[in-house]
C-alpha cells in the first residue's frame, strides 16, 4: 500500500508542480520516447540477468505490494515451533524430534505452524540443522560456522532481485539520454522547417531526459531498496533459528533458547518477552 501512495505523491508533486508552472501535459505524451527508454531497459535487464534471477524478480514484487509475510505473528509461530521441537528433545532425547525433522510435511508439530510450513526454505533450514543436532557429531562452533556459511548464501540469493533492479535504476538516465540524443539527430534533420516543428520535437527529446531520470529515481530505484529490505526481512528469520539451535546446544532451557531467538529480531517484529511466553502456552 505504502508502494502506491509514494508512486502518487511522486506522480501528483512531479505533474502538479509542472501544471502549476503553466507547462502542458500533452507535451509530455512522448510514446515513442518511453518506447526507447522502456525496451531499452528491458532489453538490458534480460540481457545482464539469468532466467533465474528474471523470474526471481517476477515472484519478487507481488511481496511488495501485499506485504511481508515475514511479520510479527510469523516470529511468533517460528519461536513456539523451535520451542517445541526443544521442549519434545529435552523430554524424549533428540532422536525423538527424528520424524518430525525428516519429513517436516507430516510432522504434528511442524503441521501447527502452517505459517512457517508455507516458508519452505525456513522449514528446510529449521529441519536440516535440528537432524545434524539429533546425530551429536558436529561441535557447536563448527556448526555455527556451516549455519553463517549457509545464511552468507541465502542472503546473496534474496538479493539477487533488488539488485537486478538496481543496475536498471543505474541505467534509466543513460536510456534518457539516448532517447534525448535520437530526438536532438531528427531536430537536426528538420533545421530547414518552421521553428514550431523544430519546438515539437527539441521538447520530445528533453522528455525522454525527463522520462529517464524519473523512473530511475521515483520509481525503479526505490523498488530495488524495497526489496532490498524484504530480502533483510527473511534472513531474520534464519539468524534467530541459529541463535535459538545454539542456545539450545549450550544447555539452555527451551524457554530460554527462543529468547536468543527472540532478542535476534527487528524491533518492529520483536514480540514482547511476556508476548512471547504467553503464545507458548496458548499452543
Amino acid at each position: 500500500m505504502l508502494i502506491i501512495i509514494g508512486a502518487l505523491v511522486v506522480i501528483a508533486s512531479v505533474l502538479g508542480g509542472y501544471v502549476l508552472s503553466h507547462g502542458e501535459l500533452a507535451a509530455l505524451w512522448q510514446p515513442y520516447e518511453v518506447l526507447i527508454i522502456g525496451g531499452a531497459a528491458f532489453g538490458a535487464f534480460l540481457i545482464s540477468n539469468p532466467v533465474r534471477t528474471i523470474k526471481s524478480v517476477g515472484k519478487s514484487f507481488p511481496r511488495l505490494f501485499v506485504g511481508s509475510p515475514f511479520d510479527r505473528l510469523f516470529f511468533l509461530d517460528l519461536l513456539t515451533l523451535m520451542y517445541d521441537l526443544f521442549d519434545k528433545a529435552r523430554r524424549g532425547g533428540v532422536m525423538s524430534i527424528e520424524a518430525d525433522v525428516d519429513d517436516p510435511q507430516n510432522s504434528e508439530i511442524f503441521n501447527r505452524y502452517p505459517s512457517v510450513l508455507r516458508q519452505a526454505d525456513i522449514t528446510d533450514y529449521v529441519a536440516d540443522y535440528l537432524r545434524i543436532v539429533s546425530t551429536g557429531s558436529m561441535p557447536p562452533h563448527e556448526l555455527e560456522g556451516l549455519m553463517d556459511m549457509e545464511i552468507e548464501t541465502r542472503l546473496s540469493e534474496l538479493e539477487k532481485p533488488a539488485d537486478a533492479v538496481n543496475r536498471v535504476a543505474d541505467a534509466l538516465p543513460g536510456f534518457g539520454i539516448v532517447a534525448a540524443v535520437l530526438g536532438i539527430v531528427i531536430t537536426m534533420k528538420s533545421l530547414g522547417g518552421p521553428p514550431e516543428e523544430l519546438g515539437v520535437h527539441v521538447a520530445a527529446a528533453l522528455v525522454g531526459t525527463f522520462l529517464g531520470i524519473l523512473a530511475a529515481y521515483g520509481f525503479v530505484g526505490p523498488l530495488g531498496y524495497s526489496l532490498h529490505q524484504l530480502a533483510a526481512q527473511e534472513i531474520k528469520a534464519y539468524e534467530a533459528v541459529k541463535v535459538s539451535i545454539l542456545a539450545t546446544m549450550g544447555g539452555m532451557a527451551p524457554q530460554l533458547a527462543i529468547e536468543f531467538g527472540r532478542k535476534a529480531l527487528n524491533s518492529d517484529v520483536r514480540p514482547t518477552f511476556q508476548e512471547l511466553n504467553d503464545y507458548v502456552r496458548s499452543r
